[in-house]
């Protein structure tokens, strides 16, 4: 038994017309989100990132501050007269 096609009412086109158009939104609403929680993603690591270039300059600022003082130490000593080896006798 072969169907017999009836036309549509104007309502009937109107709400095949909404349903494409929701279809249409949802699907646009679902990339966005998915764009959105890439770009989360993104941010979160380079904060960490970020973090990490962080803690290593200020360690390698602690470094160069350690290794100042103790190239002041040795400029001192070598800028020092000699000590004289009788000097250092106890009497």
């Amino acid at each position: 038994m072969p169907w017999k096609f009836r036309p549509l009412d104007p309502i009937e086109r109107e709400n095949d017309a909404l349903k494409t158009t929701i279809c249409c939104l949802r699907r646009e609403l679902e990339n966005k989100n998915r764009y959105t929680g890439k770009l989360e993603y993104l941010v979160h690591e380079r904060s960490e990132r970020i973090d990490e270039l962080g803690a290593k300059l200020k360690q390698l600022r602690e470094q160069l501050r350690r290794l100042g003082l103790e190239n002041e130490i040795l400029t001192a000593m070598i800028a020092a007269p000699p000590l004289d080896a009788a000097m250092l006798v106890p009497k």
